[in-house]
C-alpha cells in the first residue's frame, strides 16, 4: 500500500489532480500494482480525504490549536510505538504540523494495522496527510520525511 501512496505523491502534484477512483485503480493496475494493494490504498485515501474535508469545515486551526499535552491511549501506544510518537512530537513542537493534523496522522497510522508503525511508514502518512490538504512540506520537513534512516548520518543529541 505504501508504494502506491508514494507513487501517487510523486505522480500527482495535488489530490485534485488525481482521476476518479475507477480510473485511478485502472492506472495503478496498469503500472503493475496488485488489486488488493490498490483497493487497500484507495480505501485508506478515501477515509483520509473524508477526514480532511471534515477538517475544512472546522474553524481556523489557530482557534482550535491545542496547547496541552497529548496523552496517548494504550491502543495508540501499541500501534504507534515510541519512535513514531517521538517523531510526531518533534513535528508538532517544531510547528510543522498542528494538533488537528497530528490527530489525523494518528488515526490513519492506527488504521494500517502494523504495530508498531515503522518510522518510514509514519513519514509517508504525514506526507500524504499534507498532500491531502494541498500543503507542501517546507524543505526541512521534506528532507526529514523523505530521507531514510539508512541514508542519513547518525544524529547527535547535543
Amino acid at each position: 500500500m505504501f508504494d502506491i501512496l508514494v507513487y501517487l505523491y510523486e505522480t500527482y502534484y495535488r489530490p485534485d489532480a488525481c482521476p476518479d477512483t475507477a480510473v485511478l485503480a485502472k492506472k495503478l493496475s496498469a503500472v503493475g500494482f496488485e488489486d488488493d494493494e490498490i483497493s487497500e490504498a484507495l480505501d485508506w485515501l478515501t477515509v483520509l480525504a473524508d477526514t480532511t474535508n471534515e477538517l475544512d469545515k472546522l474553524p481556523e486551526p489557530d482557534a482550535l490549536a491545542s496547547k496541552g499535552f497529548r496523552v496517548y491511549a494504550a491502543r495508540e501506544i501499541a500501534a504507534l510505538g515510541t519512535p513514531a510518537m517521538g517523531f510526531l512530537h518533534f513535528l508538532e513542537s517544531a510547528g510543522l504540523i498542528n494538533s488537528q493534523q497530528r490527530e489525523i496522522v494518528i488515526e490513519r497510522a492506527v488504521a494500517i494495522h502494523d504495530s508498531p508503525v515503522p518510522l518510514d511508514k509514519l513519514k509517508v502518512i504525514v506526507l500524504m496527510m499534507l498532500w491531502s490538504q494541498g500543503k507542501e512540506p517546507d524543505m526541512l520537513m521534506f528532507d526529514e520525511l523523505l530521507l531514510s534512516d539508512e541514508e542519513s548520518e547518525p544524529r547527535l543529541l547535543h
